[in-house]
């Protein structure tokens, strides 16, 4: 027992020893590590944040609403006779240009002709007699009642005349405007009737944008409004809203608006989908900053400026909002700098370095 005892007092007389001897030497490394931890405590109190922003300048601020649309014909009707026969002529090439009032097609009328030239002749014998009796009449040979029945049958024949040439018309399918004519689907010698569909008749300058936006706009959107929309995202176009739909629809609570692009070349095609951009109000010197830079709060939104070397945060009202920007009706003023980086770590009165300062146009 004396000896395990005597070694354990050899052991801790030996690290004594040993302490004495190397503490020395490691004690300016430990001062050291020690002074080192302790400088970059106090640098990292004192470090600023680096942000960036931009100083507010006057901007003209647009309302744009997005939608998805339909190019439609100006005018498009399908041709169809207005009364029932054979078809005898087809005087019509599928896809040509045709006038108003072009003969497109004919039905047989020979029956009609028939009736339309014994009306003829009966209107001649019976102006012949007319013009026996007004003479006669004229010199108190026949009474009033005699020229009044001759002149009576002679409106008749008249009325029957006419009767038949709009029959005859009905025979005749024509042109209802300048347009360009689709592919027939009936040939001569065909029979026919008023739901019988000949072909289709489209006018495509100028072309319809027909398209749809959320009901809340219905009191804020006007005749004019400009809008610009692409087909296939290739080549964009112009147009200006011409009408605009009474209601609201009752099962997607949208509302249908038309534009009005004048296709002079008929470079585009009705039945087209097209990706509309539509600019509702406009703002002058309005001020607008990105979404990014307003930060929502239970009590409103903030945002933060550049003063003197910190974060200020600043209370503001909104107005209109686009895709990317926000209007600022309140709070901020023209020559303020926004800070649009580093907005997490904002803090008040925090002090910040500007590494950029861009000028937004």
């Amino acid at each position: 027992m004396n000896k395990i005892v005597k070694q354990g007092l050899t052991v801790v007389i030996i690290i004594v020893i040993a302490g004495i001897i190397v503490y020395p030497k490691v004690k300016p490394l430990l001062t050291a590590k020690t002074e080192g931890s302790g400088n970059a405590m106090r640098n990292s109190s004192r470090q600023v944040l680096n942000v960036s922003g931009y100083l507010i300048k006057p901007q003209q601020l647009s309302e744009i609403v997005e939608s998805t649309g339909t190019l439609r014909p100006d005018e498009e009707v399908d041709l169809s006779f207005e009364t029932s026969g054979k078809i005898v002529n087809i005087m019509f090439t599928e896809g040509t240009r045709v006038k108003k009032g072009d003969l497109l097609a004919k039905i047989n009328d020979k029956p009609l002709q028939a009736q339309l030239q014994k009306l003829q002749a009966n209107q001649k014998l019976v102006e012949a007699k007319e013009f026996r009796q007004r003479s006669l009449l004229d010199k108190d040979a026949i009474s009033q009642e005699s020229y009044d029945q001759i002149v009576t049958e002679l409106q008749t024949i008249s009325a029957d005349i006419n009767l038949i040439n709009a029959r005859i018309s009905e025979t005749e399918l024509r042109a209802p405007f300048d347009g360009i004519i689709g592919l027939r689907y009936l040939s001569e010698g065909a029979y026919a009737n008023s739901s019988t569909k000949i072909a289709k008749l489209i006018k495509i300058t100028p072309l319809k944008v027909e398209f749809s936006i959320p009901g809340k706009y219905a009191q804020e959107i006007k005749i004019g409004y400009p809008l610009t929309f692409t087909v296939n995202k290739i080549d964009y176009y112009d147009a200006n809203v011409y009408a605009v739909d009474p209601k609201i629809d009752l099962e997607t609570r949208t509302l249908v608006l038309r534009g009005l692009y004048p296709n002079k070349n008929e470079e585009l095609k009705s039945g087209n989908y097209a990706e509309i951009t539509l600019q509702m109000s406009k703002i002058e010197d309005a001020i607008s900053i990105p979404t990014e830079a307003l930060i929502p709060e239970m009590d409103g939104e903030k945002v933060f400026v550049y003063r003197s070397g910190k974060a200020k945060s600043i209370k503001v009202d909104i107005g209109l909002r686009t895709a990317s920007e926000i209007q600022i009706t309140s709070g901020l003023k023209f020559g303020d700098t926004l800070l649009t980086t580093g907005i997490l770590q904002l803090r008040e009165n925090l002090p910040i370095v500007l590494d950029t300062l861009l000028n937004k146009n």
